[in-house]
């Protein structure tokens, strides 16, 4: 028993350590920013999609930040998903005031498509420019730039896909911060493996793509009965090596407004969770063994500890633990600082340990559940 308990400790430790160092630990320490960029003249035209569902007090706020991005030719699409707020009125009043804002209806949506999937597609087809940028009615951009930096792989560098990160706002409480670290952590997976050149996953709150090759491919063609992985899957599927781009600058970020409260989170987790069984296989299995490690890593450490009879064991066991937690520390606090401008970040072996807890449990309830609703 301690023998196969040793064997799995030291497997787990070294498969955490080559992702830590090799993969998260690239992008960390040798990812470089985005340079400076001078606009050209008449740069290609970029609209904005929002699918938004009884979200007129967000859209009060966001929709006249957006119209001051520095970006000479950019629209917004609201796609107004059956709403039964004051949405339609205060869309319409907003269609009167800005020139490049206009708004789509939906009255009905067909019984074999997903609600937002399908006011996504609506809203990309009516689009006038070729270059579409993603976000959700609550996220707000934090740069006036936001536009030309998750636009710049698909002009500059033909790329198909832009991937850029979604931060939620720092609140008091335990819940946000868990909230904090689970997202930092989840873009630093995609980051991480889109540096190497195998990208798997975006986030709809901030992600950008060509029209032509979202219409070329038909949408969300055997995406539609899945709900949620407008953003996700679509990228899963069609993502590349040769064809996609992470955006990492604290200029191409959004903030979004996080959950308040365990229930609310949970829910919108295990949506998250029961898209992720649709990955590829490839990609599942990446994120598969490192969290299989993860988790092998921490409950062997516990069992030796547990049934050691000597300090030797025990000592071996915290050194290699706190060895991985200064690693993990700093790999997150640099991605941080690419990401968001800021480094600052505490607690993380506590947090790691509950992320542990919560990706087991959500992740099973999740891949298990056939009712996951969007709103």
């Amino acid at each position: 028993m301690e023998n196969i308990l040793w064997s799995l400790f030291f497997l787990a430790s070294g498969i955490q350590f080559t992702y830590l160092l090799l993969v998260f630990g690239r992008f960390a320490f040798f990812y470089k920013n985005q340079p400076e960029e001078n606009l050209i003249p008449n740069p290609p035209g970029v609209t904005i999609v929002i699918a938004a569902k009884n979200e007129a007090s967000h859209l009060k706020d966001l929709i006249p930040l957006l119209m001051q991005q520095q970006y000479p030719k950019f629209e917004v699409v609201v796609v107004n998903d059956c709403s039964w707020d004051d949405s339609e009125v205060l869309l319409r009043e907003f269609s009167e005031q800005y020139p490049n804002f206009r708004a789509v209806n939906i009255r009905y949506t067909p019984s074999h498509v997903t609600s937002k999937k399908y006011a996504l597609t609506l809203g990309i087809k009516v689009s006038q420019y070729g270059i579409v940028l993603l976000t959700d009615a609550d996220c707000r951009p934090v740069s006036l730039h936001w536009i030309k930096r998750m636009s710049a792989p698909i002009r500059l560098e033909n790329k198909v896909f832009a991937l850029g990160h979604g931060s939620y706002m720092a609140l008091p409480g335990l819940l946000n911060r868990i909230i904090q670290f689970e997202t930092l952590l989840t873009a630093i997976y995609y980051f991480s493996f889109g540096y190497w050149k195998s990208p798997f996953m975006g986030v709809g709150r901030n992600l950008c793509y060509r029209k032509d090759f979202f219409m070329e491919k038909k949408a969300f063609k055997s995406l539609w009965h899945i709900e949620g992985g407008d953003d996700d899957l679509f990228v899963n599927r069609y993502a590349m090596s040769s064809n996609t781009a992470i955006v990492a600058h604290p200029e191409s970020i959004t903030v979004s407004e996080p959950k308040t409260n365990f229930k609310d989170y949970f829910t919108q987790k295990k949506r998250h969770f029961h898209a992720g069984k649709y990955y590829r296989g490839k990609d599942k299995l990446k994120l598969g063994l490192y969290s299989l490690s993860h988790l092998i890593f921490w409950l062997s450490a516990a069992l030796i500890v547990i049934l050691a009879r000597s300090w030797e064991p025990i000592a071996v066991v915290l050194g290699l633990v706190l060895f991985r937690a200064t690693i993990q520390y700093f790999i997150i606090h640099e991605a941080r600082k690419k990401l968001e401008g800021k480094g600052k970040v505490i607690w993380t072996m506590f947090f790691d340990l509950m992320y542990m807890v919560y990706f087991w449990v959500l992740g099973t309830l999740g891949y298990l559940s056939k009712t996951v609703k969007w709103k």
